[in-house]
């Protein structure tokens, strides 16, 4: 998983006064895929106007939000052999964008690859971090701790004539991962999760990207049903959502560093602490794993909705507070299932206060 706050780090650097871009190159495609010319320059030679417009192209991919619009994919040992792509985007790093010839290959893959039907931009940016030591307390020491040299690729649709518009996909490489440079892992970014980036990821890692959030959710979901089946309560499921919004309500005050994740093994605990049977949980962990991989950890805010609870029948639709689903409780009486709702505020059907019956 990505930390966000790796990410801010590098955007708070991308301003005109505080920047370290050491250059920047990037070419032109028309509407039919043909090459429209390119650029390679000195990122100091900008003016002031050309820095802050390029700087917010290339802050638009780490300050993207992570893990879900930004992804880290890794990138796997039989891809990082001589030729591949793994090599030429640390040879682009390692020389700093000067060579022209690796720029022309890395252009040629990525025209080849991805999938827009109208004029676009490519642009790639160097940039020369040096990462500040810093103390337990977050408080900035002033010496160099080390250097993270890295690119970031930004794919633009152009708005005017060689004038490009916000990114719709790019990536940085390498990651930037606990403050530290990550050689094998990099970030791909989309801005629109309909869109079919799949070809270019494959070129540039080999990898298949991750599960998107709201397939998470829906898989996580069916893999709780489906385990715990006759277990599967409205108690049981509303525990459950009550646990994981615990964990992220607790990440979120302690305002850690370390990424907001959650592994199978864990969830197997929440569903101990719910009283799911042994059983039960041994088949979540199976079936778990079997959706999303062997030792998959997931941001459980892409298991759960904390903005929203809603119970459904096949004719109703009940919204419930998501802070109070404690309000709400199933009871079978005389053989038939009931939804019960406690009503102690009142009353309202279409905006009419309702009498209270008589019991």
């Amino acid at each position: 998983m990505i930390n966000r706050e790796d990410m801010l780090e590098l955007t708070r650097r991308m301003t005109p006064a505080r920047t370290s871009f050491t250059r920047i190159a990037g070419c032109y495609v028309d509407a039919d895929g043909d090459f429209d010319g390119s650029f390679n320059i000195n990122f100091l030679k900008l003016s002031a106007s050309e820095k802050t417009k390029n700087l917010a192209i290339a802050k638009t991919i780490p300050f993207a939000e992570t893990n879900t619009k930004l992804k880290k994919y890794e990138i796997q040992p039989e891809n990082q052999k001589a030729g591949s792509m793994w090599q030429l985007l640390m040879a682009l790093r390692d020389c700093e964008l000067k060579n022209d010839a690796l720029m022309d290959t890395l252009y040629d893959i990525i025209m080849e690859n991805i999938r827009i039907t109208t004029p676009y931009a490519i642009y790639v940016f160097h940039d020369n971090y040096d990462i500040p030591a810093k103390a337990t307390d977050k408080e900035r020491l002033g010496e160099s701790e080390e250097m993270f040299p890295y690119l970031i690729c930004a794919i633009c649709p152009l708005v005017g004539e060689y004038e490009p518009g916000s990114p719709t996909s790019g990536f940085l490489f390498p990651a930037f991962d606990g403050r530290r440079t990550n050689l094998y892992n990099c970030l791909f970014y989309t801005h629109s999760s309909g869109a079919d980036n799949q070809p270019l990821i494959d070129a540039l890692f080999h990898v298949q990207p991750p599960m998107p959030a709201d397939e998470q959710r829906d898989t996580f979901s069916g893999v709780l049903r489906n385990a715990l089946d006759d277990e599967c309560s409205l108690a049981v499921v509303q525990q459950v959502r009550q646990e994981i919004k615990d964990r992220i309500d607790a990440w979120q005050e302690a305002k850690s560093d370390d990424p907001l994740v959650v592994s199978g093994d864990e969830l197997k605990d929440v569903l101990e602490s719910c009283g799911v049977s042994e059983d039960k949980r041994m088949q979540f962990g199976a079936q778990f794993d079997e959706s999303f991989g062997g030792g998959a950890v997931l941001n459980p805010r892409n298991l759960i909705d904390v903005k929203k609870c809603v119970v459904k029948t096949p004719d109703v639709s009940i919204t419930v507070n998501p802070e109070r689903p404690d309000l709400i409780e199933t009871r079978t009486l005389g053989g038939v299932r009931y939804i019960l709702i406690q009503a102690d505020e009142g009353v309202e059907l279409n905006g009419i206060d309702l009498a209270e019956e008589a019991e």
